[in-house]
């Protein structure tokens, strides 16, 4: 990482690639702040929403940091913090994560999950092989934050923000709540009956866009 945006703290001093990865974005909270970055630009106070655990001051010095380092600019007029290309390319390695991380045990799926974490964990679990074919505009309802997803028959599940949605059906609620609607045993029917999340449109192919997930 860099401490001034000109010098690279070097923590491992290694020709490894890996190593010099991990010298650019191995610190606590780094790849974190990148997930949050990578659907859409965020304000600070967005940033610090959906990664609770980091402080003020140490969010602070993160994104100085990857900034520093080429992973984001931020767009002081506006107050906006926006990934480069180079941090964008960042999002195989979460996916891999998620997938890694899904066959680790340990996972408490009770834990907080941010919006874009979901977004994002739904893009490396999918079931592509059982996606191909399935066609499907998907509208995910989180508070301040909106998602559209999107199922072209290739298998591969594209995300992007939305202020509206316009999908085949919409789920809404918490983000935690919503991770058990794609990833738990209830049937959404049971958990929109139980006014755990909120359920609009097509309500049977929700059910079957919701099966293509699996943790395990």
């Amino acid at each position: 990482m860099t401490n001034t945006g000109e010098t690279m703290r070097i923590r491992y001093d290694e020709g490894c690639l890996a190593a010099h990865a991990l010298n650019v974005i191995g610190d606590r909270w780094a790849l974190l702040v990148v997930r949050e970055l990578l659907l859409t630009p965020k304000r600070f106070q967005m940033i610090r929403h959906g990664v609770p655990g980091i402080t003020a001051g140490v969010l602070t010095q993160r994104l100085a940091q990857l900034a520093g380092a080429g992973v984001l600019r931020h767009d002081q007029a506006l107050g906006i913090y926006a990934l480069t290309e180079g941090g964008k390319a960042l999002l195989p390695v979460l996916q891999a994560m998620c997938r890694w991380g899904a066959a680790h045990p340990g996972h408490d799926p009770r834990r907080f999950i941010s919006p874009t974490a979901l977004m994002i964990s739904m893009t490396a679990m999918i079931d592509a092989e059982a996606a191909r074919g399935f066609h499907a505009t998907a509208g995910f309802a989180m508070g301040r934050e909106g998602f559209v997803q999107r199922l072209a028959g290739d298998g591969l599940l594209q995300v992007e923000p939305a202020a509206e949605i316009d999908a085949d059906f919409v789920l809404s609620g918490e983000a935690n709540a919503l991770a058990r609607a794609v990833y738990g045993p209830e049937s959404l029917a049971e958990l929109a009956a139980a006014q755990e999340i909120g359920l609009q449109g097509d309500a049977g192919a929700a059910q079957r866009f919701v099966d293509l997930f699996r943790l395990g």
